[in-house]
């Protein structure tokens, strides 16, 4: 197994009670949270509650110069004032970059890493990268680094969007898990993160879908255990797009809590609950929660802001 120290990994594991079922919700700092996390932490929260499970935060912002001024106190205040509560410590993916780059040691050991000169300037328009670096044996230092990738099918079965497959080789070639400027990807950084937290099930939104298989092929060649995937279909607004930061989705106002709540619980095709407390209300949102009942495909018909 491809991993971090040994004596990390089991303090990091024994932070949290690997209970059969564990999820996760993990949003980025990019933006404040919008309707469409709303639903996210509201489909995350009661499938494993319902499950008997746990139910984690984590704040993914290894991505520091896209970090919105402000937007992690935002998502904290949503958090209080939607009354979720966090089963363990909240954590920040900026302050661990160092157990990532130790990660990272362990595949180039291994050789299944390498370091990439290309610029995207130099790659031009085509997706698929090519493996030109694979054989050049650069310094890692000031360098992209890419995994390996092989000629293989990954599938997995979704609990909402089905059997979902990609070759790695042919969809998408080599990827990157360290960008030149130093950055940590989110690919590697999620898997990590779901490994050490004991996380068994990942509910989030179907724009994720794609990410997948990269995410699996990953947590495979580090001898981490595949998870269980709920892939959401998405809220829509006026435009037909989905609401998100990029196109300036309304941030949730914290003082309509429990109309959004109630909201976000019909859109997800869940039996209404009455207005109280969001504690109460996620009480019995969880108590009436159904799977089958989510609608099917990757969108939500109807508007939202």
């Amino acid at each position: 197994m491809v991993t971090v120290d040994n004596i990390l990994v089991e303090q990091q594991r024994n932070d949290v009670s690997l209970n059969r079922y564990s999820g996760r919700f993990a949003p980025s700092p990019t933006g404040p949270l919008h309707f469409g996390s709303l639903i996210t932490a509201v489909a995350s929260y009661c499938d494993a509650k319902s499950h008997d499970g746990q139910w984690i935060v984590r704040i993914e912002d290894t991505d520091i110069p896209r970090i919105y001024p402000g937007s992690e106190d935002h998502i904290l205040k949503c958090l209080e004032a939607f009354e979720f509560e966090s089963d363990a410590t909240i954590i920040f993916q900026k302050d661990r970059l160092d157990i990532y780059e130790s990660v990272l040691k362990d595949l180039h050991d291994q050789g299944l890493v390498y370091a990439c000169q290309c610029t995207r300037k130099m790659l031009g328009s085509n997706h698929i990268y090519a493996g030109t670096c694979r054989e050049l044996h650069l310094p890692l230092e000031h360098q992209a680094i890419r995994v390996k990738v092989h000629d293989e099918n990954i599938c997995f079965e979704d609990i909402l969007q089905g059997q979902h497959c990609s070759n790695l080789e042919y969809d998408l070639g080599d990827f990157v898990l360290k960008r030149r400027d130093g950055i940590i990807n989110y690919q590697l950084a999620v898997v990590v993160d779901d490994y050490l937290q004991g996380i068994t099930h990942v509910v989030r939104g179907a724009d994720l879908l794609d990410n997948t298989e990269r995410q699996i092929y990953l947590a495979q060649i580090l001898g981490y255990p595949q998870l269980e995937y709920m892939h959401l279909p998405l809220a829509m607004n006026e435009h037909g797009t989905k609401l998100s930061k990029q196109n300036l989705a309304q941030a949730l106002d914290t003082a309509q809590a429990p109309q959004l709540l109630s909201q976000a619980i019909l859109a997800l095709g869940q039996l209404p609950v009455d207005l109280d407390r969001p504690s109460v209300m996620l009480k019995q949102a969880v108590a009436q929660w159904d799977r089958n009942s989510i609608p099917k495909g990757t969108e939500i018909s109807g508007f939202f802001k």
